[in-house]
């Protein structure tokens, strides 16, 4: 008890003025809450079209035939529409085991994206010391959420190419095409405007 008191009496006014500093919640611009706030809402917004791509998985329309993720279907005359889980009935080279590592990537892009919207909520919600670092590591999560589903798209055209056409990609597929464009450039711009925003050394200013 002694000691710490010693410490308290004895400690220089510049060090106590640093620890205070050092302590105290940085103060952010209006600007600065407001673009985190639109990156949170874009990045919501592309786990949103990437489910509803992953869930539907009918990204391709081409001779009367829809090739999926998970199904197989072909439209017969009375545009009744058939489907089968089994790809191998498509007759496509290579869709049938193909598409497997493709709906997994795109299924654990959805997954990655959910944890590192998570931490960019939550590091704007409880804004300690590790406020910044969640905010880094959550960013580079959506970026590998932009790698895998860019992945998957790409790998799924290169399945399809023989039946590629480009009014055939369906609703689906372009809202997976969306979302890895938005998880790549909030990914980008979230760790971009967290280094323009670092906080300043100010022990040289005491």
């Amino acid at each position: 008890m002694v000691v710490l008191l010693t410490q308290v009496l004895f400690t220089p006014l510049p060090f106590k003025a640093q620890r205070l500093l050092a302590h105290r919640r940085p103060q952010k611009s209006f600007f600065e809450t407001l673009i985190r706030s639109l990156i949170i809402l874009c990045v919501a917004i592309a786990v949103v079209l990437s489910s509803i791509s992953v869930c539907d998985g009918r990204w391709l329309f081409a001779r009367g035939q829809l090739f999926g993720l998970w199904h197989f279907c072909t439209v017969s005359n009375g545009s009744v529409l058939k489907c089968v889980t089994d790809l191998s009935l498509a007759k496509v080279e290579g869709l049938s085991m193909g598409v497997i590592p493709v709906r997994s990537m795109v299924s654990f892009a959805v997954v990655v994206a959910i944890f590192g919207l998570e931490l960019l909520m939550v590091s704007q919600v409880c804004e300690d010391a590790n406020a910044r670092r969640k905010w880094s590591m959550g960013s580079v999560l959506i970026l590998a959420s932009f790698l895998l589903s860019a992945t998957s798209v790409l790998s799924f055209s290169i399945l399809v190419k023989d039946h590629l056409t480009f009014t055939g990609f369906t609703l689906t597929y372009w809202c997976e095409f969306v979302a890895a464009f938005l998880f790549f450039l909030n990914g980008i711009s979230g760790l971009h405007i967290n280094s323009l925003t670092h906080p300043r050394n100010r022990v040289g200013k005491i």
